[in-house]
């Protein structure tokens, strides 16, 4: 008999719930094409709820750097239509001197030197003017000197992109990811009508975030956003996860794939691709015994995903573990020990 993937994602799930790691979870585990498990645990939008299942939405916090704007700019350096050694300057000529010459590559491998994070609500700015903002701060470390993961190179990444194409992300992500892939229900700013797992508590008002993003700066900026705002139910995030783990699978060359998750920061603290996080870092999410070709990102809402190029495999895990406070960090060794089963596993089964 061979391994049985559901009763284990679904006893692995239940564990997580009933130890505090999340209140919800939906998750897949699969191998390229085929899909070995799927599991969910908890209700939405909030417990006592409806059954989580796979149309759920889960809000994917940093995921969504991979889902949109990442894989806008992949497509588009296909297609020749951005460089990646193009510069903030080529799209706002009236930049900073210090922050003219960051490059494309730069911003998509968090190289540019931007700050971590900053509220944009709290400086008494419109959203209009954000991008001027980002720009005249400080940077935290010089362009190309080493990675600082930064959302504010990300909003600063998706407003080249607007510009570049004349449409919102909001836009250019469903008319150049989520329809091509068939993922119907994956979006900015959900409907009203959605089933959407809850997230924090707001301490201003005592009520959870419910289909409004949890990010602040995204929610400043109208819930569309170069570093989250993205709302994924799981059966479209397997659409997603197979693509990748199949080589790109026609939406992506198998080149440009390869391109995206090349270590482009060795021998940093952050191994980093274009767009995409890789494995090989103490403390990577992906877990100790992850090869460094493992490739994906997490969100901090609790969302995550992993794929190990050459096996195939792939693990998709959607949770709301911010809800109600994020002040709850059991998800993050979960994750890695269900990274290092699954990763043995596969293992066992090849050999």
């Amino acid at each position: 008999m061979g391994f049985d993937w559901r009763t284990y994602l679904q006893s692995e799930l239940r564990r997580g719930r009933e130890t505090g790691c999340f209140p919800s979870a939906a998750a897949a585990i699969g191998v390229k094409g085929e899909v070995l498990a799927t599991a969910f645990t908890g209700e939405a939008p909030l417990p006592g709820g409806a059954p989580v299942d796979e149309g759920t939405l889960y809000d994917m916090a940093s995921l969504s750097k991979v889902l949109a704007p990442t894989m806008i700019a992949l497509r588009a350096l296909q297609e020749g239509t951005l460089g990646l050694d193009e510069t903030v300057g080529d799209f706002f000529p009236d930049a900073p001197e210090d922050k003219r010459g960051i490059t494309v590559k730069m911003l998509m491998t968090h190289t540019g030197g931007f700050n971590p994070s900053f509220r944009l609500d709290k400086m008494g700015i419109t959203p209009d003017q954000a991008v001027q903002a980002i720009l005249h701060r400080p940077l935290d470390a010089a362009p190309g000197e080493k990675p600082i993961y930064s959302c504010m190179g990300y909003i600063l990444f998706a407003k080249m992109l607007e510009k570049r194409f004349g449409q919102p992300l909001n836009a250019l992500a469903r008319e150049r990811v989520f329809e091509p892939l068939g993922m119907r229900d994956t979006g900015y700013c959900p409907p009203e009508t959605a089933v959407c797992a809850a997230t924090e508590v707001d301490p201003e008002t005592g009520r959870p975030w419910i289909g409004v993003v949890h990010d602040e700066n995204a929610r400043f900026l109208g819930g569309v956003s170069g570093n989250a705002g993205v709302f994924m139910p799981l059966r479209d995030g397997i659409r997603f996860a197979r693509m990748l783990a199949r080589g790109g699978d026609g939406y992506l060359a198998e080149s440009t794939l390869r391109k995206a998750v090349t270590n482009y920061t060795p021998g940093q603290d952050a191994h980093r691709g274009l767009g995409f996080q890789l494995a090989g870092t103490e403390g990577c999410f992906f877990s100790a015994e992850a090869p460094g070709r493992c490739f994906g990102h997490t969100g901090f809402t609790g969302t995550s995903l992993m794929v190990e190029p050459v096996s195939g495999l792939w693990v998709l895990l959607l949770t709301n573990r911010v809800y109600p406070t994020r002040q709850s960090d059991g998800l993050f060794p979960f994750r890695r020990g269900l990274h290092a089963a699954c990763l043995r596993q596969i293992s066992a089964i090849d050999h």
